[in-house]
């Protein structure tokens, strides 16, 4: 749920090879400093992957709009080398997983939430 003026909060799910997982991790270990800059400049912030058993990816990050953001990755040739690059680790991934990973509404943010209570102040 986002609220007008709220940033977009998005949750995806990917799922790597269980037998290239070491090298998946070991590649993220640090991502490549130009890739890093690009997730920056498409407006994404606060972003995360956890590793939650078995192969099984679960991201979250934040961005003003995700749609703009989607595009800047789109039309990035940096983003495109990267995805080229991570594409052999993915479970039934079609296309680039930037692009194409399975996503999950929000339903529930406590801030937005003590916010609108709050009448769109702050909070203490």
């Amino acid at each position: 749920m986002t609220t007008s003026g709220s940033p977009q909060r998005v949750l995806f799910r990917l799922r790597v090879k269980p037998e290239m997982l070491d090298e998946y991790l070991r590649r993220h270990d640090p991502v490549w400093p130009e890739m890093l800059a690009e997730i920056a400049a498409s407006g994404r912030r606060n972003y995360s992957i956890f590793h939650i058993g078995g192969g099984e990816l679960i991201g979250v990050y934040e961005t003003d709009d995700d749609a703009a953001s989607q595009r800047y990755l789109a039309s990035s040739d940096i983003a495109a080398r990267w995805e080229a690059e991570m594409a052999p680790f993915f479970v039934a991934q079609t296309g680039r997983a930037d692009q194409n990973a399975e996503t999950f509404p929000e339903i529930f943010h406590l801030d937005s939430q003590l916010r609108a209570a709050n009448g769109g102040g702050a909070h203490t």
